[in-house]
């Protein structure tokens, strides 16, 4: 068993079996234990045991596909779930002849994402061709940014709960080490049944930002943290529409322990994770798996891993490829890629035909950073539920949609939108532009509760109703169901008259004695 030291350490008992040391079996995915990260820095002394704490390491690489109408270097459409390979043009097949035409979008929004990721934009950069050999890559190599990138030494600051009750958040910052733009690759379709791999190469040359995270991290929570920091970011920014289940944001994560004051371990990549719930598992299983390893006296390989959500672990595919074996070398095709800011920009020089740095930063809108604040300071609301707005896609927009709408105080509006109308939404697993409670449905409702209408209890049974979808009005339910508070004092007093009548039998008269 694992215990969770200060800062990232690490400590577990040694066990052994009698016969000495020797490889132990991979940690029990069902019996495995979500890592806990701690906000506290510093090593924890070794225990009892005498065994010095372990240190996880874990960096990213994250894949976020541009949202773009055409593809990185060629004319063809970029469209999800479209006919197999009906979205292919020459260059995307490798035609001979063929040759690369840069997409001005990609490198906008490639741009507009080191910005506001705090990078320094290189005013010139290079693409090169990166070598490897696999069906759904027709090119035999990959273009790509491995010399100079368009973006180098940024930062990305994500927070997380230090409890399960999120009433305590703690913020952390990664450093981005660079943003670099890169064609993707096709698909492979493997078909064990018939034993034969398809390919579809609708995907092939579809443009790419991967960005570099420095291993900066500990745990699951930090890292699946900090993805969806980065995912509100590329959305927001709309440079990335970043929908994990449509392969628009793969991340993969370098992963390797030591202990305090030696060189950081042997690392393993677990590749393309395509769910920030998964990628969270894979790191704390990936962890444990080889605190486990070295403990029982294995040794780590550097190799490449996949994890399997179904079994809770990661699983070997192949080597990890040294950087020569891809043997990199400019891309003689395309020229460098030359930017412009205010002060470099030529006077003679058409601004359409150049890519303005500070014209981008000035059109930057606010990052999600600024609208948590902005929410926190607008309605008084308590930061946490700030995060929670914006973690679930339009919940923000529909909170603030009912607060112009209704008298009720924001603070008890955050209620009945955290606690009472996403806890259906979950329930039915619908987004927030899926629910059949719209922001006026639920800002008539709480205006029938504010003006004491109706009680708190006959507003939870209206909102039930709603959620039907009927079509009903809060008002047409709250009559139908005579949910009404009763002002009346007299007819209240003949309420229970006429209750008090009709059980004369129940009734005991208490007559003095």
């Amino acid at each position: 068993m694992a215990a969770r030291g200060c800062g990232g350490v690490w400590r577990r008992a040694r066990q052994r079996s009698a016969g000495g040391p020797g490889p132990g079996p991979a940690p029990s995915p069902r019996g495995q234990r979500a890592v806990a990260c701690n906000s506290r820095g510093g090593a924890v002394p070794a225990g009892k045991s005498g065994l010095a704490p372990w240190i996880p390491v874990v960096g990213l690489e994250i894949h976020a596909q541009i949202s773009s109408n055409s593809k990185l270097f060629s004319g063809s459409q970029v469209q999800f779930a479209a006919p197999p390979n009906s979205l292919v043009s020459f260059f995307d097949a490798s035609l001979p002849g063929t040759l690369p035409v840069l997409n001005r979008r990609c490198v906008e929004a490639a741009v507009m994402t080191g910005l506001a990721l705090n990078c320094s934009i290189n005013k010139k950069s290079l693409f090169d061709r990166k070598h490897y050999f696999y069906a759904d890559l027709p090119a035999g190599y990959q273009i790509t940014q491995q010399r100079v990138p368009i973006a180098v030494n940024g930062s990305l600051s994500y927070s997380l709960c230090t409890d399960n009750k999120m009433s305590q958040m703690v913020t952390k910052t990664v450093r981005i080490k660079q943003i670099q733009l890169e064609q993707d690759s096709g698909k492979s379709l493997h078909d064990d049944t018939r034993s034969q791999t398809l390919v579809d190469l609708n995907r092939a040359g579809v443009g790419l930002m991967e960005v570099v995270m420095e291993p900066d991290m500990c745990c699951g929570e930090e890292a699946a943290a900090a993805v969806r920091e980065l995912q509100l970011i590329l959305q927001t920014l709309g440079s990335s529409q970043a929908v994990m289940a449509e392969g628009q944001l793969r991340v993969d994560a370098n992963v390797s322990v030591h202990h305090p004051g030696e060189p950081y371990g042997v690392r393993t990549e677990v590749k393309n994770i395509n769910s920030i719930r998964f990628l969270a598992k894979a790191v704390d299983y990936e962890i444990q798996r080889q605190i486990e390893e070295l403990e029982n006296g294995g040794k780590i390989l550097n190799e490449t891993r996949a994890f399997d959500s179904k079994l809770g672990c990661t699983v070997p595919m192949r080597d990890k490829e040294a950087k020569q074996d891809y043997r990199f070398m400019p891309e003689p095709n395309l020229p460098p890629l030359i930017l412009y800011d205010a002060k470099s920009l030529p006077a003679n020089m058409n601004h359409q035909q150049v890519i303005n740095i500070d014209w981008i930063h000035k059109r930057l809108p606010d990052l999600p950073s600024v609208k948590r604040e902005k929410l926190v300071e607008q309605y008084g609301i308590l930061p946490e539920h700030s995060f929670t707005l914006l973690n679930e896609d339009g919940l923000a927009e529909f909170f603030e949609s009912v607060v112009k709408q209704t008298q009720m105080k924001p603070k008890k509006v955050i209620g009945w939108i955290l606690n009472d109308l996403l806890s259906y939404l979950k329930q039915h697993s619908l987004t927030v532009e899926e629910s059949p409670v719209s922001s006026f449905l639920l800002a008539d409702l709480l205006n029938l509760l504010e003006r004491n209408k109706i009680s708190s209890t006959a507003a939870k049974l209206v909102l039930a109703e709603l959620w039907k979808g009927e079509g009903k009005t809060p008002l047409e339910i709250v009559k139908e169901q005579k949910l009404e508070l009763l002002q009346d004092q007299k007819e209240l007093e003949q309420i229970c008259q006429a209750v008090i009548d009709g059980q004369e039998n129940e009734v005991i008269m208490m007559v003095p004695g």
